[in-house]
């Protein structure tokens, strides 16, 4: 039994590859958000149901280290893992699969009409003639709002990031509660600019949109899903082939036909459209900070924004 939050068009390939090099072993997957996996691996931790988690952002993946509901397991090939996508301890208790990161999704046509220029630096979008024009996602329901909260606070400061986020404001029309959205918003031409991240983008750009994808020259934020395996699995020695499996380079080949930046050194994507420069963009995350702080964080900004949020369906 795996849990997962990747869309069922990436883990279903990544599965029948596992299954056809392990035939001896069948992978039941439960799909479902982020929020309701990490609430569901919590609450079962004392009778986990699941063996394996298989994609799940790595902020959510620390808070459940701390709460002792995941097993240390260190794959076979754990030394071609780049150092920023694994679990700094050893053995590890997460190892990365993919990261996404933080970029602007322009719409050209409707900039032309509007005589909006590219952005090249967050503050650019300070402009009195980006006012109303803007769209991002709401950090507490949007795991890619939150990564660029916490990094333009992990890289302004955190009295200069308020600052910067106060200004911001004055020209976001709304926060709505899905980081892809804002892309879609922007393909559509509803808001010539969504803050959302470069995978949102390809999926947009595929479907013939006139958008740009823009990457901020301060770096944007990021976040990566990774694989771990839930303490008191019934299978763990399935959870540890598939552990192995997850983390090897055929699987990360893999990964990069679907997803963007993927853990193994060495490794591109191969996704058409995909923008150059997306992982020298990446800030130094700090990912224990990023949870820890979290709390306060989402607490501080919904008393300031939470004003502009869209209703939820």
């Amino acid at each position: 039994m795996v849990f997962s939050t990747l869309d069922i068009e990436q883990i279903e390939p990544f599965r029948k590859a596992f299954e056809a090099d392990n035939p001896d072993i069948k992978v039941v997957l439960q799909r479902d958000s982020t929020g309701v996996v990490a609430a569901r691996v919590m609450a079962e931790k004392l009778n986990p149901s699941a063996d394996a988690i298989w994609g799940l952002a790595v902020t959510n993946m620390i808070p459940l280290d701390r709460e002792g509901v995941l097993m240390p397991y260190s794959p076979k090939d754990l030394e071609n893992i780049k150092p920023s996508f694994r679990d700094p301890k050893n053995p590890p208790s997460w190892v990365g699969m993919d990261g996404w990161a933080s970029a602007i999704c322009f719409n050209t046509v409707e900039a032309a009409k509007q005589t909006l220029e590219r952005p090249i630096s967050w503050y650019d979008l300070h402009d009195p003639k980006y006012k109303g024009r803007i769209v991002m996602p709401h950090p507490a329901s949007s795991g890619t709002g939150f990564f660029a909260v916490s990094a333009w606070i992990q890289t302004f400061g955190e009295a200069k990031a308020w600052e910067f986020m106060d200004k911001l404001d004055q020209n976001i029309a709304t926060y709505v509660h899905s980081g892809t959205q804002p892309c879609r918003m922007a393909g559509t031409g509803e808001f010539p600019i969504g803050i959302s991240s470069e995978v949102s983008y390809l999926n947009v750009k595929a479907s013939g949109a006139p958008v740009e994808v823009l990457l901020m020259k301060e770096g944007g934020g990021w976040d990566m899903d990774a694989t771990a395996i839930i303490k008191g699995a019934r299978n763990v020695d399935a959870a540890r082939r598939l552990a192995d499996w997850a983390a090897s380079r055929k699987a990360n080949e893999l990964y990069a036909r679907h997803l963007g930046i993927v853990a193994v050194k060495g490794i591109s994507t191969t996704q058409p459209n995909y923008p150059p420069g997306v992982e020298a963009s990446l800030i130094k995350n700090d990912f224990a900070w990023a949870a820890d702080n979290r709390t306060r964080i989402l607490a501080e900004w919904q008393r300031r924004y939470e004003g502009k949020a869209a209703k939820r369906n």
